[in-house]
């Protein structure tokens, strides 16, 4: 398989504090599906409006040490983005955990997303079906709250008080009237 042509031009890499890190191969479904709806839902929400939703496969350039590739960002100023990639902090960053890539995505590309000025960071795990969200206070992130989407067996067992209670809806800081829904989320996921 490693000497097919396909594979080898479908390779990718990040630049994480100056080295090479090789990203997962091929993301299976649940991955795919989950960036593409969480893009459908900004897409849908900023058509016309001034920020831009960036689907994955597009390079951001935090530093000249730091360029990765997230699998979903919003973009609030047009002047940061070129033919090449985005230029400085976007405004929320989305990353889909892989096996692979997850320890990455939790703590160094984190610690950068903050350094530079991300202002909301959202860690998704389709197997899970949940949703980390970070906000910054300035200099570092703080976790906000975990979003998750219960299986039907799990919401069978409880209460009516306690299934009203479960969060199943949330809000993105930086819009106020969107209004995220963890299903949509997870449409069409395994």
């Amino acid at each position: 398989m490693r000497d097919n042509l396909a594979y080898q031009e479908a390779r990718r890499e990040e630049l994480i504090d100056g080295k090479i890190v090789m990203m997962a191969p091929s993301p299976g479904w649940n991955h795919v599906a989950v960036a593409g709806n969480i893009y459908n839902i900004f897409f849908n929400y900023l058509r016309g409006k001034k920020c831009t939703p960036i689907q994955d496969g597009f390079d951001l350039h935090l530093s000249e040490d730091n360029v990765f590739i997230p699998d979903m960002m919003v973009v609030c100023d047009p002047d940061k983005i070129r033919g090449s990639g985005v230029f400085g902090a976007p405004d929320l960053v989305v990353e889909v955990l892989s096996p692979s890539t997850m320890r990455n995505d939790k703590t160094r590309k984190k610690d950068t997303y903050a350094k530079y000025g991300v202002r909301e960071y959202w860690l998704v795990s389709p197997g899970d079906k949940s949703v980390e969200v970070y906000r910054t206070d300035g200099r570092d992130f703080i976790l906000h709250d975990i979003y998750a989407l219960l299986p039907d067996w799990q919401l069978a067992k409880m209460s009516k008080e306690e299934r009203s209670a479960v969060v199943t809806h949330f809000k993105c800081s930086l819009f106020d009237d969107l209004d995220i829904s963890l299903e949509d989320i997870f449409y069409r996921t395994f």
